[in-house]
């Protein structure tokens, strides 16, 4: 899959927005949900969304994005990869890429310890145990040894922009992520909801090689304030 420069139109620009670009949606209540990402899945993908311990419950627009992009041009490109999840949630990206692409090194989903039970539920739900781990990663923490004996080198990431104070421990972990593996690539996928949404990006500028993956859904989900790039090292 090829990658482009950030030398987009302004109007596509995360940067070109100098005031808060949308609010907040509201949190809904607990919810079973089917997804084939218009007709990517043969079988729907199911997933419980539920809020009662924590916002990474439900499923928000960056990882529906991030999700079908994986699937529309990766699905039959990750034969021999070691692919990770992080900041996984209810795991939607990880459990999508599983059920949707082949692959012969089972993946982890990790998310905060509040997370664990429900990507364990949503993963035994699509009967996907022997593809999917789904394990804790603190981001700012040393990896786990699990990890590190990984050496992912697919890392999925989406809508983890959004609580300023861990972005430099989100920057930390994709940093130690990448040392492990200097080839890997990190999918990163975000929507752009404050003005210090944009204070991210521009600390992870100063250290990975940032481009804008191309997606023939784009004019759709810019609009939305919506951004995919791809991370390597410099």
């Amino acid at each position: 899959m090829s990658a482009r420069s950030r030398s987009s139109s302004p109007e596509f620009d995360p940067l070109a927005f100098d005031q808060d670009f949308t609010p907040l949606p509201e949190y809904k209540a607990p919810t079973d949900t089917a997804l084939d990402f218009g007709g990517l899945l043969p079988e729907p993908l199911k997933l419980h969304e539920d809020l009662k311990t924590g916002c990474g419950g439900q499923l928000w627009p960056a990882g529906m994005t991030l999700a079908k992009h994986m699937l529309r041009y990766h699905g039959d490109k990750l034969q021999k990869a070691r692919i990770l999840e992080i900041g996984a949630g209810g795991g939607l990206v990880g459990l999508a890429v599983a059920k949707g692409c082949s692959f012969a090194t089972p993946m982890y989903i990790t998310d905060q310890l509040e997370m664990e039970e429900l990507m364990a539920y949503n993963t035994t739900l699509n009967g996907l145990n022997d593809k999917v781990k789904s394990m804790i990663l603190n981001w700012g923490e040393p990896l786990p040894e699990e990890i590190v004996a990984l050496k992912p080198d697919t890392i999925l990431a989406a809508d983890c922009v959004y609580f300023e104070p861990a972005f430099p421990l989100l920057l930390q972990t994709l940093k130690d992520l990448l040392a492990l593996e200097p080839n890997a690539t990190v999918y990163f996928c975000f929507k752009k909801r404050r003005r210090a949404d944009m204070q991210f990006l521009k600390a992870a500028r100063k250290t990975f090689k940032i481009t804008e993956l191309e997606d023939e859904d784009r004019p759709v989900f810019s609009r939305e304030g919506l951004f995919l790039y791809a991370f390597t090292r410099q």
